[in-house]
């Protein structure tokens, strides 16, 4: 039921003047999504307040509930569709009244950890970009049909909703900054092993994956009251620049069970690198930086290592976050390891020195969909110079793509060889008092000669080219309906 609410939605969407993309799409679906999950969320404290007996008191004036403005109701519980807004009175109320309202709660709160704070945060970062009020009317009609009163409801709406970041991520020509595969986040999370008590930390947020998967984890593990509080409250910290990341980010932890996540609207690469004192630094970090952009010369003034790639500054951020004795597992493009210029062997020289670099997990081209690019992923802990590295070339045997992304399957073998360091066809171990030290060369050259290219089955290339078409049929349909 769900999941045909969601492709209504889209449908709809596609159909708007003021809709354009994918980004789009889940930019007005997370907006309504939210006011939503807020409607049931205050309706919860209402009851459980009446429960005890004690007043409560609502988040949002009258006017602006979603069952006064979106769906007012008649005295038999159904839609009263003479009172409810529609066309450009519904446009206009939304514009001019509803979003100025609630981007005013990030003045009136009282500290960025409340839920007040986060409303004001995401209609400052937002705009409505409805065009047509019936279109809009549509669309608020069917998010009412949403629920989130049981686990298995939010469970069920968060997979959708990951599932409209991915295919955001796969539209968008940097797809990877938008989504990493949950597959290879949770294999991060089987070696880095975060635990209860332990803060875990994101600094280029994006869509939230990384802390939704460690939140998953982690409560199974919780047992009791005091555990849970501490998953809801101070366990998972992040930032994020961009202002749709971060709303994406917010809005998918909040679906995942998290109701005021500590994510901040920033610029990581502003802070000074040198400011970071202990109390802000965290027990594990996981994180998926973009590469290959660019900062400007004042911001590289923060960091000991001059450089405009933005993975690097990111990399030397997450260095100096990190706790003694913490842990962290980094995404990063797999030049990385053997460039030759003064930042990347500045930066390489620093890891080895400061962090024990234990794991590197070479990714094949294909990992990220929609970004080419190959990648690896540095595992680490802080506080004592790197002696031996332990190398895995991940090749699942087949080329990576949209008709074959990666699966958990395919980083079994790496989880199960990484926990005792084993040489296989795809490991190996190397001695870093053997490595130049005029480069600090990290190359990954399989000792073992396993460096086969896989080629794709004739069905897997049809495959692949029967969901391009299927996409760009969907593409030339919103093209149409904007004509």
């Amino acid at each position: 039921m769900f999941e045909q609410a969601f492709k209504k939605i889209d449908d709809i969407l596609r159909k708007d003047a003021g809709v354009s993309s994918e980004l789009d799409y889940i930019e007005q679906t997370s907006w309504l999504l939210f006011l939503k999950y807020l409607d049931a969320l205050e309706q919860d404290r209402a009851q459980i307040a009446e429960l005890h007996g004690q007043p409560h008191t609502f988040l949002l004036e009258k006017p602006y509930r979603w069952h006064t403005w979106a769906t007012p109701l008649n005295a038999s519980g159904t839609l009263d569709h003479n009172s409810a807004l529609i066309g450009d009175d519904l446009r206009d109320f939304v514009d001019q009244k509803l979003f100025p309202y609630l981007k005013g709660f990030k003045q009136r709160a009282d500290r960025p950890d409340t839920i007040e704070y986060k409303v004001g945060e995401i209609f400052g970062e937002l705009k409505n970009k409805f065009q047509s009020g019936y279109n809009l009317r549509e669309v608020i009609e069917l998010v009412d049909t949403l629920r989130f009163n049981s686990q298995t409801e939010k469970h069920e709406l968060s997979d959708l909703y990951e599932a409209k970041i991915r295919s955001m991520g796969n539209a968008g020509r940097n797809g990877g900054e938008y989504y990493t595969p949950r597959p290879l986040i949770r294999a991060m999370l089987s070696v880095v092993k975060p635990r209860i008590g332990e803060t875990i930390y994101d600094g280029a947020l994006g869509s939230a994956g990384f802390l939704c998967e460690s939140f998953e984890r982690l409560n199974q593990e919780a047992k009791n009251v005091a555990n849970r509080k501490k998953l809801q409250t101070s366990t998972f910290y992040g930032q994020e620049k961009k202002p749709l990341a971060y709303v994406i980010g917010l809005m998918n932890m909040i679906l995942h069970g998290i109701e005021a996540p500590n994510i901040i609207h920033t610029n990581t690469l502003e802070l000074n690198n040198n400011d970071i004192q202990e109390k802000d630094r965290h027990d594990v970090i996981l994180a998926n930086p973009p590469f290959g952009g660019r900062e400007r010369t004042e911001v590289q003034q923060n960091f000991p290592i001059k450089t405009s790639e933005t993975a690097f500054l990111f990399l030397q951020h997450f260095i100096r976050k990190l706790r003694a004795g913490g842990r962290a597992g980094i995404v990063i493009k797999n030049t990385f390891l053997s460039n030759t210029d003064n930042a990347s062997v500045s930066l390489r020289k620093l890891l080895l020195e400061s962090c024990d670099l234990h794991t590197i997990l070479d990714c094949p081209g294909g990992t990220f969909q929609g970004a080419g690019v190959k990648t690896v992923v540095l595992f680490f802990t802080k506080g004592s110079a790197t002696r031996k590295v332990w190398f895995y070339q991940l090749s699942p045997g087949r080329n990576l793509g949209k008709t074959n992304p990666l699966n958990d399957a395919d980083l079994a073998d790496f989880i199960t060889q990484q926990a005792t360091f084993a040489d296989s066809a795809q490991s190996w171990s190397i001695d870093v008092s053997g490595i130049d030290k005029k480069t600090f060369d990290l190359s990954v050259k399989n000792p073992n000669g396993n460096d086969e290219i896989v080629h794709r089955s004739p069905q897997e290339i049809l495959d692949e080219i029967a969901a391009l078409d299927l996409e760009s049929a969907e593409i030339l349909q919103g093209i149409r309906g904007l004509l």
